[in-house]
């Protein structure tokens, strides 16, 4: 009897750590990795290392344009914003014509914004959709424009401006960017799976012209690729500096071209340089706010439909 009751409780306890050790590791390790369904413990601090990775920048630039010049020699960086920042904010609007640059800088991203996406959309469609001689010779063209450096048709570019006489004026920086090569192409490579050669000819068959084709069948298709488009052209027109460097003057200039202005002198007050671009981002903070919701949707039912 005592053998018995000696010799019972080892297969218990064999039983527990044969199957609860393994069932306990697999556990550890679906927290830490994830599966397929929900992402892990890895996935979440990957996330968040690469976020504060990307909005440090932004948030030292805040720090120090809240303070004087002289928390850049300081041993160690602050952290925590001063009580400087709309002093510095008053330097920057004393010293740059701030709200002029300001005016340019929203009426040039958002009319290249519009014109990029509509005639992007166009010729998108037209390239993916429409069958007409030399389209894939035209296509390789506009591909091949994209490997053009910018900078190689910078002069031949200011000629033209000043030979007709736009030098100074807005035009000269939104007549050259009315339509860029990625977004023919981007639509090009969005258009021609979402849409069905069946859909558009069904569309013809009831008498659809090519206009109300294209109006009805491929724009609400299209929604979700121009809003990424539209979102990536404002950025780029907006941070833009060389062009409207060397196209406009002192006194017509967007903000980007302002804000160089206030680092023109011996003396650098980075602090104020700092607060001024910590208000050029303040545009585009708000646009992804704005715009998040509605973009982020559109993506989910472009890929719901495709």
């Amino acid at each position: 009897m005592s053998t018995i009751e000696g010799a019972a409780p080892a297969p218990a306890e064999s039983r527990t750590s044969g199957t609860a050790a393994p069932g306990r590791s697999t556990g550890l390790r679906k927290r830490f990795f994830g599966s397929g369904e929900k992402p892990g413990f890895l996935t979440y601090g990957l996330l968040l290392a690469f976020l504060l990775s990307s909005a440090y920048p932004l948030w030292w630039s805040a720090v120090i344009g809240s303070r004087s010049n002289e928390a850049l020699g300081e041993t160690w960086p602050p952290l925590l914003p001063g009580g400087n920042f709309w002093t510095n904010v008053g330097e920057v609007f004393d010293t740059i014509p701030f709200w002029l640059a300001l005016g340019n800088s929203v009426l040039i991203s958002c009319i290249i914004t519009v014109s990029v996406v509509g005639f992007s959309t166009l010729a998108g469609y037209a390239f993916a959709k429409l069958r007409f001689k030399g389209r894939d010779g035209l296509m390789l063209m506009v591909v091949a424009t994209m490997a053009i450096p910018t900078q190689l048709g910078i002069i031949p570019l200011f000629m033209v401006m000043r030979t007709l006489g736009w030098t100074g004026e807005i035009g000269a920086v939104v007549v050259p960017t009315l339509v860029t090569a990625f977004g023919v192409f981007f639509m090009r490579q969005y258009l021609v799976d979402v849409i069905p050669d069946e859909l558009i000819e069904s569309a013809r068959m009831d008498g659809a012209s090519m206009i109300s084709t294209f109006r009805h069948v491929a724009i609400p298709a299209a929604r979700p690729a121009m809003a990424i488009l539209g979102l990536f052209t404002f950025m780029t027109a907006w941070t833009d500096f060389l062009w409207p460097l060397l196209v406009l003057d002192a006194g017509n200039p967007t903000l980007q071209t302002a804000l160089s202005q206030l680092q023109s002198a011996r003396y650098v007050d980075y602090s104020v340089v700092l607060a001024g671009a910590v208000l050029a981002t303040l545009p585009l903070l708000v646009l992804f706010v704005l715009a998040g919701k509605q973009l982020i949707s559109g993506i989910m039912q472009g890929a719901v439909k495709g």
